[in-house]
């Protein structure tokens, strides 16, 4: 099995349970790491042989402008789409953080990780 990696992709957005986070918004990162097989890409350079990862990106992108309130179902939902729209995915992990958290105390960033 191979891995294609997105890492350290980042946005800014508006996500959070206050109404000032989804105002102002913030800043928002998110890696990826998918699991499959590009052995045909890696023979033939072929692009069919892979995934698309500036489609996937594009994906990620596009979920990421939609705003939620808690980071957990951002990161699902990125899922769900990769998992509809590149069938040759057969796992993935997903790390989302959201910077500046409105949280009391010095926090760079809280993070949530998913593996499918």
């Amino acid at each position: 099995m191979h891995k294609v990696l997105i890492e350290n992709a980042v946005f800014h957005a508006k996500h959070g349970l206050f109404e000032e986070e989804n105002v102002i918004g913030g800043k928002f990162e998110v890696s990826l790491s998918m699991e499959t097989d590009f052995d045909r890409a890696a023979k033939f350079d072929d692009l069919h042989g892979t995934i698309n990862y500036a489609a996937v990106y594009e994906l990620i992108k596009e979920e990421v402008g939609r705003p939620s309130k808690l980071i957990e179902h951002l990161a699902q939902r990125i899922i769900d789409r990769i998992k509809q729209e590149f069938h040759q995915v057969k796992g993935l992990t997903i790390k989302v953080s959201k910077y500046n958290p409105p949280i009391t105390g010095e926090v760079e960033k809280v993070s949530v990780v998913i593996e499918d």
